[in-house]
């Protein structure tokens, strides 16, 4: 499902046992242009403390409550490291976080996911890598509540600013920054893709993409009414003359990605669910969390 960044802000945060605060921003990597957590307040139980919930929890999105669910208990956020909101996430921060929950990280390994093309369910026996005593703060993570806002410069001249992210909860990547255009065509909305961005001055608050502006300009127009459909998403490539993600993916992965989550869902947990196709096995320890996430 593609889904707006603005739009789950401010949505419920549902554990295993019971809300535990709200949605604030959301953290992605500008090398995959990926969500790599969800910033999430919790409420009174953990007076004013900030929280990160990877998509390894199993997150699902409902809409209608206007909620996400989380595959975790209280006491397992409660005990988890402590985020400094004060300052950014430290590679040394992200290691002992993924270490705290015995999730796989990101960073280490050749996919989106490390050693993973998709998202491993649950908990992952794995090698922990060692970080440097004197980490510096990660500068590939980025706010998209920060980043809402940036300039976007086309080949010939600036032609609007980030409005918003479309991000992908199968695997959590962003499928494409909102731009608006107002400056030039008012009240105007349209998509590119992160795959299209020759650069970004994170010092200037600019994002330089390799399009013109009367290919920007002249777009299929975006708003949130639209259902964000493959017949949309077809045309919008096609306006742009470039190939759409979902030919990079192989056929059906996603389809049998979602079959294997969904098996492992119905099974309770505790079991190993592998889809070859997708590239990835998932083991999980039943006795850590209930069984029965809400879907």
């Amino acid at each position: 499902m593609l889904f707006s960044s603005k739009s789950i802000a401010g949505f419920k945060l549902n554990s295993l046992d019971g809300e535990l605060g709200g949605v604030k921003d959301l953290l992605f990597d500008d090398q995959y242009w990926t969500v790599r957590y969800l910033v999430a307040k919790t409420g009174s139980w953990l007076t004013s403390r900030k929280v990160l919930i990877s998509p390894h929890a199993r997150l699902r999105l409902n809409s209608a409550e206007e909620q996400v669910n989380v595959n975790l208990t209280q006491r397992q956020i409660q005990d988890s490291p402590a985020l400094n909101s004060d300052q950014p996430v430290s590679r040394q921060f992200e290691t002992e976080f993924h270490d705290f929950y015995g999730w796989p990280v990101y960073w280490d390994g050749p996919y989106m996911w490390g050693a993973h093309p998709m998202i491993a369910r649950g908990s992952l026996k794995r090698e922990s890598p060692c970080a440097p005593e004197e980490e510096p703060a990660d500068q590939h993570l980025r706010s998209a509540e920060t980043v809402r806002g940036y300039e976007i410069e086309a080949g010939d001249g600036a032609i609007g600013c980030v409005a918003d992210f479309i991000v992908d909860d199968s695997n959590w990547s962003i499928r494409y920054l909102v731009i608006d255009t107002h400056k030039w065509l008012p009240g105007r909305k349209v998509l590119i893709s992160p795959q299209w961005i020759e650069r970004v001055s994170w010092e200037s608050a600019t994002v330089v993409v390799n399009l013109t502006r009367d290919a920007i300009r002249n777009a299929p127009e975006y708003s949130e009414e639209i259902l964000l459909t493959r017949e949309y998403e077809s045309g919008l490539h096609t306006h742009y003359q470039r190939d759409g993600y979902w030919a990079l993916e192989p056929e059906g992965s996603k389809e049998r990605y979602q079959e294997a989550v969904d098996d492992w869902d119905n099974e309770g947990g505790g079991v190993s669910t592998v889809c070859n196709d997708c590239g990835f096995e998932d083991e999980t320890d039943s006795s850590s969390v209930e069984a029965g996430t809400v879907k």
